[in-house]
């Protein structure tokens, strides 16, 4: 059986690491509304709120690593 709290934990790592491309891919002004940092008309990158995306990305893959069952031999 498969443990709940690892599997979140990978899931939310995608979504912020989607999350962090979308920041780095697009203009300020092309965010949709609901995301912090859109800006109407601005051709910004927030390049630190990819970073910052990308590094809960990174910490949520490692907990989900280290929460994993050990396999059984």
């Amino acid at each position: 059986m498969t443990r709940p709290l690892p599997l979140l934990a990978g899931l939310l790592g995608v979504v912020f690491l989607a999350l962090a491309a979308l920041y780095w891919l697009t203009p300020a002004g092309s965010l949709p509304s609901f995301l912090p940092g859109f800006e109407a008309g601005s051709a910004h990158v927030h390049s630190r709120h990819a970073l910052g995306s990308l590094i809960v990305a990174i910490a949520l893959f490692a907990f989900a690593w280290f929460q994993r069952e050990p396999q059984r031999r």
